[in-house]
């Protein structure tokens, strides 16, 4: 009696796909603690959270029973559409955040890769001790750093005593509401910052006016700004470092060769193989500089006149001082989109335009 056509194949097949299952079914459960620790302490908050947005919860009791006010999305669209304190407040954060982030990350970014560049050369004797010195204040605490900073730049600190030697008088940094790009184009004559035009104070989105847009960060966020670029380049420089020392000296021995001088081999030949570490440095930066909250809430808590706001500072403050936990928790959620939509732009930003095709993939295009 002839076997059907293909018994033996199936037959053949059946110990490979059951060793397959097996492998499946052992690799779940090595991964199941993980996993199940990460829905328990990571996703399941984070649903919690998204409830809680959506809730007008005023944290007494639990946000899951009957009584809690449900709104729905009422507390995102007070943010953007409705006229009032919680969409001015917002935006203004906003703004505040975006000049942050917008020096902090370039600065940090120029700064750590060109100590990294300093440290890495051969020449430099001593090169353990300024590693170790340019990383040192990454490792210390923010809380610490920022007190030091308070003393710093007080009325009577040392930044002002300095200024004060070259005939300098320095503001109140910490009590100087105005904006530096005001203040740079009333030095200019363009502008009267106690004046400004009409046509930049009569409207402006979101609840603010262009001139409020266009203010630049104020005084007290740019001791801010110089604490946390100081504080961040040292760990950026160690990433730079290592990504550095994986370049094999041939390649630039070669450029050298090839009569390339020093700048030519750091653009051409260097700066293309820091990329993957260049995205690396540039999405923590901005995700870090969107959350910043520990030096605002030591140095400034929002204040002089909401200049030092930002989002992550005011979450916390709608939700654990006003007690408005759904739309302080809205907030950090707009917040989140803020930074994964960042991300994204900076992905497709520094994206290899250079790749080559899979060759899978070209064989399906031709087949199709």
């Amino acid at each position: 009696m002839t076997a059907p056509a293909g018994g033996p194949v199936t037959e053949a097949r059946r110990p490979r796909r059951s060793a397959a299952a097996r492998e499946g079914v052992a690799g779940w459960l090595f991964v199941a603690p993980v996993v199940v620790i990460l829905g328990l302490f990571m996703l399941l908050p984070i649903l919690m959270a998204l409830w809680v947005s959506l809730t007008e919860w005023n944290g007494q009791g639990s946000p899951f029973r009957a009584g809690v006010p449900f709104v729905g999305l009422d507390n995102y669209t007070r943010l953007f559409t409705e006229e009032g304190l919680a969409r001015q407040d917002f935006m203004t954060s906003i703004r505040n955040n975006f000049y942050f982030v917008l020096i902090v990350v370039p600065a940090q970014t120029v700064l750590a890769l060109g100590l990294a560049v300093i440290v890495n050369s051969r020449l430099l004797k001593g090169r353990t001790f300024f590693r170790v010195a340019f990383f040192f204040p990454s490792v210390t605490s923010s809380v610490a750093i920022s007190v030091v900073f308070l003393f710093i730049f007080a009325n009577s600190g040392a930044v002002s005593r300095l200024l004060e030697l070259v005939g300098i008088n320095g503001p109140q940094w910490f009590s100087d509401p105005r904006g530096t790009l005001h203040l740079l184009l009333g030095a200019l004559g363009l502008v009267d910052p106690d004046a400004p035009p009409a046509a930049l104070t009569g409207g402006g989105p979101f609840g603010l006016s262009w001139w409020e847009w266009l203010s630049g960060p104020s005084v007290a966020m740019t001791t801010i700004i110089v604490l946390v670029v100081w504080t961040t380049s040292g760990t950026f420089m160690l990433m730079f470092l290592a990504a550095l020392q994986d370049i094999p000296v041939t390649l630039e021995e070669a450029s050298r060769l090839d009569g390339a001088g020093r700048w030519q081999t750091f653009r051409y030949v260097t700066l293309p193989l820091l990329k993957p570490t260049l995205f690396l440095v540039l999405t923590l930066g901005t995700i870090a500089t969107w959350q910043v909250f520990d030096q605002v809430y030591v140095m400034s808590q929002g204040d002089p006149a909401k200049t030092t706001l930002t989002p992550a500072y005011l979450s916390y403050k709608t939700a654990f001082r006003n007690f408005d936990y759904g739309p302080g928790t809205a907030i950090s959620f707009v917040l989140f989109v803020i930074i994964v939509v960042l991300a994204l732009v900076q992905r497709w930003v520094l994206r290899d335009r250079d790749a080559v095709p899979r060759p899978g993939r070209r064989a399906r295009k031709g087949k199709a």
